[in-house]
């Protein structure tokens, strides 16, 4: 093997995948005939990459709106990210180029568009009228800096605040600058000395559109007259504005101050406040001004028709209240309702039934936009119950630590999940419909099940629904309640390895066919459940002790005395089973501050009764114990046959099977004896790089992952796959208990550490072969064989590929009762890197999945267990007769080989690249036939056919900038994949040019036409005298025409990539022209035809009007004044 480069490793993330240089898939020599005869339907046509949806809860929000009448909601974030929901799967995600943080966003109400402004001072109109949003204008000031914007509704003209204190209008049809300028020194007082701040507020009057409230920082408010252009009234508060609220009355407003106090001023009494509150103030007994409290950031003021009004506010909380959580008031009359969230509020929205400011607003929720969660409280019932969120924002409820994805899943999975996860619903919701609930579903032709598996930090596993581009929670499982949990730190075990999240879930292993579930954690546990529809209380959980470690010959290594597995058989005997001693083993474990600690695992399995409601069950728990003072390596690969009974797990130690049926440990091997004893330790090539000198105090990990992990230090720690570690450290540490931080720890250091206690140096600690990769087959173990029978291939981080060799006792009875042999076969072949994948395909190139049991239920009658339970295998027995009739397609983080079985001869081989190495790579399905699919680390996604890995696809999509995309990126079958693009936010792709084609249909739609309710109804005495709103032309004051051109060099007009053709959709090509040209000309001519209906209309109200004119001339011709 060549000699590790760290340059070679820094050039990988950035340099071109070298796929398209690297050797290309080549037969060898000599291949047979009978291989040319496999017909490849995949062609590079069948394949294209693009982004379907995200899912989850936006990153880091920054901002929210609402529209009232189209019933949608958009979320801005830090990132310049755009979110938009509608009814339950109705959500679209866009991003703004620049990735500056979303200050503020405004819709068009019911007109199908969003302004949004950005932190580094542009503004930017979205067009929501197509199912993927684009930009049709931006806006790009240059020498003020945007700090509000308001749009009043059914207006064109856009203002926005500055932190110089003007105030500018855009019309947001052409995204122009009016001439029109509030200056800040024409709205205060001209004896004013200092300068008032940025703006921070502006509304207009409810009830006269003329008039234009100014908040300023500094704690002074202006009613500006615009077309007087001066100010009519200035409110002067000590104290820092944060926000203002208008009565919809429009006499009078209420604004926020940093003190925690709300004044209410009457518009015509600039003097003073008609009232000042502090609602979470104490007030002092001799009637002193109440104790200060903290900012009330935000305040919204709205009455109803029946009763008294609503005054929602954040902030404002007593500082004595430290370390109290982000609260929510909501004063209606004489109550008080302090509603606390678990998470600091980025911004709430009072929904109302109005769009209208002018009319009594009968607000019937609060959309509460918190820093990890969306909450909507009813206003209507008693105790501000909230809705039921139908949004899949819980993806991070516990950070994620693992992801799988599986495509095509069996039918009847997604109701058996939910009818179980149903029960586990919280009670105490609203009874009332989401109030989000515009925009209409895609029209998708995918109609196959899909299902998303995270695991998560804290031990939880979430199942979800991710079909027809929808993700929906069906069912938790929480592993943790397996273990005793300690109460504090004193409790603390000190065989612990981890400092928190002792339950993280390191990776898992789900067969969909049986439903059966084998998970593996950080604390060196693996649990294995079963999915049974009937509730069980297990009085006793199933419990298997199993000590892995790992000697090398001539390193001074631990005693091994006390050691429970005996020496291992020669390859091609089965080993016996060992009878596993009670769970009484943790009273024989040493933990003395006198000795090391010997035997102990790292968590303490529960001893009381385990009640296990229906859903997955606890079938057995194996826990690797400490050895000789040095803690359990943590487990790199897994993988559960359930047609076998068996589990097998893998680490830097070795392997270990486990017959999860007997509960008995079958197979326990240091990876060295895997190898066949002629080829003893065949290594040299591989052996410790003593020729290289570990750079600094930093010793590399086995696996190719050293190289990344080195790289991203800090985000080390959330490392994590079948084959990628979680540790920090794999070479030991001066504590023991400080070898692997959590997942989701923020320690500070996180860089490798070198070993100064481990009786194992760093130098054969690096060179030490880990278990990375596992593949359960029905093949042939040996050159010899003619039939095939169970194997386990076993793949390693140093390319090895070994065979082992699986002897199971007949059906029924026999197989609880007699033992299932293992025997380790030797090597298979040899690879470039560390093994990521293996797979078996027949003599036609198709998937040979391993075998498996249909699904029962173990609680079930003993009737429906019978009828349920036969051993499914995955292909008839087959022989061959002079030729191979099995390819096996092994991939590595460099190189991908065909081998044929059972001859094992290379026939392919195809050098995936050079220069950077594979993070993740699945053999798929694809339009009826197989792929392998591969994620670089330099961000390319590529595909190979099979068997002859011709490349198919490589694309460069996403380069890795964050260990998560690493832990999380996972392909599935028919041209799916996804990863974790934040640690709140599921990203899914396709590879699939179908997909690709039908993604437009599939997409939903955000805008729905729907009629604008109508406006108030003055009244006849408002109309008499003058009452009710005041409207204004705003083209008259505004327009270039009286307010002449805006400086040129105040703000850049750039035009959006959308453009107006955005409006119909995707459409692309001369196709899309022709389509569009004839939409113009059909809207063109329904047009035409209304306009000629409307003229005919008139003409006809014209010709009626003059008769009954000229006939009422006719009868009062000749009468006199007095007779009339």
């Amino acid at each position: 093997m060549k000699k590790f480069n760290i340059r070679k490793v820094l050039d990988g993330l950035t340099a071109a995948s070298s796929s398209s240089s690297s050797s290309s898939a080549a037969a060898q020599p000599g291949t047979p005939r009978e291989n040319d005869a496999v017909q490849e339907t995949l062609q590079s046509e069948h394949f294209q990459l693009c982004k379907t949806v995200r899912h989850g809860f936006p990153y880091q929000p920054s901002s929210m709106a609402f529209d009232p009448v189209q019933k949608i909601l958009a979320v801005g974030t830090q990132t310049g990210a755009l979110r938009l929901f509608g009814r339950a799967g109705v959500e679209c995600y866009c991003q703004h180029e620049s990735g500056a943080a979303v200050i503020q966003l405004q819709f068009l109400i019911n007109e199908g568009a969003l302004v949004s402004a950005l932190a580094d001072d542009s503004i930017h109109l979205w067009n929501l009228r197509q199912k993927i949003p684009a930009i049709l204008h931006s806006l790009k000031f240059n020498r003020e800096r945007i700090t509000y914007c308001h749009l009043p509704f059914q207006s064109k003209w856009l203002y926005i605040g500055t932190e110089r204190g003007n105030i500018h209008i855009v019309n947001v049809e052409s995204f122009t600058l009016s001439g029109y300028v509030i200056m800040w020194n024409k709205a205060i007082e001209l004896s004013t000395k200092t300068h008032p701040g940025p703006v921070v507020h502006i509304s207009d009057n409810p009830m006269d559109e003329g008039k234009l409230l100014i908040g300023f920082e500094c704690g002074v408010v202006v009613l500006w007259d615009l077309k007087s252009k001066k100010a009519d009234y200035r409110y002067t508060y000590d104290e820092a504005i944060h926000s203002v609220a208008w009565h919809h009355e429009g006499k009078q407003f209420v604004c926020s101050h940093s003190d925690g106090t709300l004044t209410t001023w009457n518009i015509r009494a600039p003097a003073k406040p008609g009232q000042i509150i502090t609602p979470h103030g104490k007030q002092p007994k001799d009637g002193k001004k109440p104790e200060p409290c903290k900012p009330i950031l935000k305040v919204e003021y709205k009455t109803t028709r029946a009763g008294d009004p609503f005054m929602v506010l954040s902030g404002g909380l007593s500082y004595d209240t430290v370390g109290r959580r982000a609260c929510l008031t909501v004063m209606h009359g004489k109550s008080t309702a302090v509603l606390e969230m678990d998470y600091p509020i980025v911004d709430f929205l009072t929904l109302c039934e109005t769009p209208y400011p002018n009319d009594f607003q009968e607000p019937y929720a609060v959309v509460v936009l918190l820093e990890k969660d969306l909450v909507v409280i009813d206003l209507g019932q008693i105790g501000y119950p909230i809705f039921e969120n139908p949004y899949p924002l819980t993806v991070h409820e516990s950070p994620v630590t693992c992801c799988e994805y599986f495509a095509d899943c069996p039918a009847e999975l997604i109701p058996a999940l939910y009818s179980v996860g149903s029960r586990q619903k919280r009670q105490g919701y609203s009874k009332k419909e989401w109030p989000i609930s515009g925009g209409n579903w895609g029209q998708g032709t995918q109609s196959y099940p899909e299902i998303i598996i995270t695991g998560h930090a804290d031990g939880s596993i979430k199942f979800w629904d991710a079909s027809a581009l929808m993700l929906q929670v069906l069912y938790k499982l929480k592993t943790a309640k397996v273990f005793e949990r300690a109460r504090g730190k004193e409790e603390k075990s000190g065989a612990d390895i981890v400092e928190e999240d002792p339950f993280a879930i390191q990776t898992l292993s789900w067969c969909p066919e049986s439903r059966m579930l084998c998970v593996a954690g950080v604390s060196a546990h693996v649990i294995v459940y079963r999915f049974s529809k009937q509730e069980v209380t297990s009085e006793v959980v199933q419990l298997l002790e199993v000590r892995m470690q790992c000697d090398f010959g001539d390193v001074d290594s631990p005693d091994p005395g006390g050691e429970q597995t005996p020496t291992l058989p020669v390859p091609g005997a089965s080993s016996s089973p060992q009878e596993v001693e009670p769970p009484t083993l943790l009273s024989t474990g040493s933990n003395s501050s006198d000795g090391p600690r010997d035997n102990i695992p790292c968590l303490q399995v529960r001893s009381s009764p385990l009640k296990q409601s229906p859903g997955y069950q606890v079938e057995l728990v194996i826990q690797l114990v400490w050895v000789s003072g040095e803690p359990p390596q943590q487990i790199t690969s897994l993988a559960i046959n359930s047609s076998y009974g068996l589990v097998v797990f893998g680490n830097s130690n070795g392997l270990a099977v486990v017959d999860y049926l007997q509960k008995t440990l079958l197979l326990n091997m240091g990876t060295l004896e895997l190898y066949s004893p002629s080829e003893p330790y065949q290594r040299q090539p591989c052996s410790p790089r003593k020729t290289r000198q570990p750079s600094g105090d930093d010793p590399k990990v086995p696996s190719y992952m050293s190289r990344l992990s080195n790289l991203y230090t800090k985000s080390v720690k959330k490392l994590h796959s079948p084959h990628l570690t979680l540790c920090d450290s794999v070479d030991g540490s001066n504590a023991s208990e400080d070898r692997c931080k959590s997942p989701t720890s923020d320690a500070k250091d996180v860089s490798f550490t070198r070993s100064r206690s481990s009786s194992v140096t760093s130098i054969e600690r690096e060179s030490r072969e880990v278990i990375s990769s596992f593949h359960f087959c029905e093949s042939f173990p040996r050159k010899t064989d003619t039939m095939v029978s169970p194997c386990l291939l076993v793949g390693t981080t140093q390319g090895s590929v070994m065979m082992v060799a699986v002897s199971l006792p007949p059906g029924g009875d026999q197989r609880m009762q007699q033992p299932v042999g293992v025997s380790s076969c030797g090597t298979l072949v040899r690879l470039k890197g560390g093994i990521l994948t293996m797979a078996l395909l027949d003599s036609t190139a198709t998937l040979l999945p391993p075998s498996y049991e249909p699904w029962y239920d173990t609680n079930a009658s003993d009737e429906e267990k019978e009828r349920s339970r036969k051993r499914r295998p995955a292909s008839p027995p087959s022989s061959h007769e002079g030729h191979d009739p099995q390819f096996a397609v092994l991939c590595s983080d460099k190189q991908a080989k065909v081998v044929a079985m059972p001859s094992q001869t290379r026939i392919y081989k195809h050098n995936i690249t050079e220069t950077s190495f594979v993070l993740r790579a699945d053999v798929v399905q694809m339009a009826g036939a197989n792929c392998i699919a591969c994620f670089c680390a330099n961000g390319h996604i590529m595909t190979l056919s099979l068997p002859s890995l011709r490349p198919l696809l490589d694309v460069n999509y996403l380069p890795l900038t964050d260990m998560r995309i690493a832990r999380t990126f996972c392909f599935s079958n028919l041209g799916q994949a996804l990863y974790l693009t934040s640690p709140t936010e599921v990203q899914r792709i396709t590879y699939s040019q179908e997909t690709c084609d039908n993604l437009q249909e599939m997409l939903s739609e955000l805008f729905t036409p729907v009629e604008t309710p109508e406006a108030p109804n003055r009244g006849f005495f408002k109309g008499l005298f003058g009452g009710g709103a005041q409207s204004l032309d705003r083209e008259d004051l505004f327009g270039e025409t009286a307010a002449g051109k805006a400086s040129r060099s105040l703000a850049q007009h750039i035009p959006g990539p959308g453009g107006m053709e955005g409006m119909k959709g995707a459409a692309s090509g001369v196709v899309g022209d022709l389509a569009r040209a004839r939409i113009a000309l059909d809207e063109r001519g329904q047009k035409l035809g209304e306009l000629e209906e409307r003229t005919a209309g008139m003409m006809a109200s014209a010709e009626s009007f003059s008769k009954h004119a000229h006939d009422m001339m006719l009868k009062y011709k000749d009468k006199k004044w007095y007779q009339l």
